[in-house]
């Protein structure tokens, strides 16, 4: 088996979108809830917590990708 270079590529790219997101996210949120008197705070908790998910999904996204850039897909 020969790992698949440009699959690999592929999933180190969204490692570090993934890593974007993760960071932040969080910066995001502490920004919503420092400011929860504002008439902007649930929309800004809103995008944080849809930030934070979707760092979840891009985490588990890369790590596949990157999986089957090694092992090969499933048949």
């Amino acid at each position: 088996m020969k790992t698949d270079k440009e699959l690999l590529v592929k999933g180190l790219k969204s490692f570090g979108y993934t890593t974007l997101v993760m960071l932040l996210a969080p910066i995001i949120l502490y920004q919503a809830f420092k400011n929860s008197d504002k008439p902007l705070f649930i929309p800004v908790l809103i995008i944080g917590v849809l930030m934070a998910g979707f760092a979840i999904y891009l985490g588990f996204r890369s790590i596949n990708i990157v999986m089957d850039s090694v092992f090969g897909k499933k048949k």
